[in-house]
C-alpha cells in the first residue's frame, strides 16, 4: 500500500516551491527557518512594541528600516554566533576607540584580489543587551565623518542610505547595499521610517 503524503506536508513543499520561485535574484539566500526567523525578529520591534530601531530613529535620524535590515543581515536573522554570543547585531569590530567588551571570531569578508569572500579574524564589540547593541549601532553611525553624508538624506530614502551605507565602506560586501534593500522591500520595512513620524510623537521624549 504506498504511503500517502499528509496535507501539512504537501502545503509545507508547497509553499516552499512559491517562495522559491518569487524571490528575486539579488535577494539573500534563505530558507524556509530563516524566514520564519525573519518575521518573529521584525515581530519582536514592530510598532505595536515600539521598537529600538524606531526610538534610535527618533534619537538620531538613521531610518529604521535600514536599522532593522543591518540587523537582519548582519546578524543572519539573530542567528549568528556574534549576536546569540556578544548581542552585536551589526558586526561592529572593536576600533581603536572601543573600551567595552570584545569577541574574537573569525568572519566573511570580500578580499578584492581573490573576488570572493574570505575568513578572517576579527576583533567585535561586546554588548550586555541586544538594545545596547541597537544604541551602539546609531551611535557609531552618527559619530563618524565616513557616515556625516547619510544624515543628509530623509529617513523615507532609504535606498540612498543603503547606497551610501556600502560606498562609506560599512561592509566590503559590494553587493550590500541591495541586498539592504531587497530585505527592506521584501518586509516592508520601510513602513517603520513613516508610521511613527505620524502616530506616536512620545518617542521622542
Amino acid at each position: 500500500m504506498k504511503k500517502i503524503i499528509g496535507i501539512p506536508v504537501v502545503l509545507y513543499i508547497l509553499f516552499a516551491l512559491i517562495y522559491e520561485y518569487n524571490k528575486g535574484p539579488e535577494e539573500p539566500k534563505s530558507t524556509y527557518v530563516q524566514e520564519l526567523n525573519a518575521q518573529y525578529y521584525i515581530k519582536e520591534y514592530s510598532l505595536a512594541r515600539k521598537n529600538a530601531a524606531v526610538q534610535e530613529m527618533f534619537r538620531t535620524g538613521v531610518p529604521a528600516s535600514i536599522t532593522l535590515a543591518q540587523a537582519i543581515l548582519e546578524s543572519k536573522y539573530g542567528q549568528s554566533e556574534l549576536a546569540t554570543k556578544a548581542n552585536n547585531h551589526f558586526g561592529i569590530k572593536c576600533g581603536k576607540s572601543w573600551i567595552g567588551d570584545r569577541y574574537c571570531i573569525h568572519s566573511n569578508e570580500w578580499d578584492s584580489k581573490k573576488n570572493g569572500m574570505v575568513k578572517r579574524l576579527g576583533c567585535f564589540r561586546s554588548y550586555n543587551s541586544l538594545n545596547e547593541s541597537f544604541k551602539d549601532h546609531s551611535d557609531f553611525l552618527r559619530a563618524s565623518d565616513r557616515y556625516a553624508p547619510l544624515f543628509e538624506f530623509s529617513t523615507t530614502n532609504y535606498k540612498s542610505w543603503a547606497e551610501g551605507l556600502q560606498k562609506a565602506g560599512y561592509a566590503t560586501d559590494p553587493k550590500y547595499a541591495k541586498k539592504l534593500i531587497s530585505l527592506i522591500e521584501r518586509y516592508e520595512l520601510n513602513q517603520y521610517d513613516v508610521a511613527l513620524l505620524e502616530q506616536d510623537h512620545q518617542l521622542v521624549n
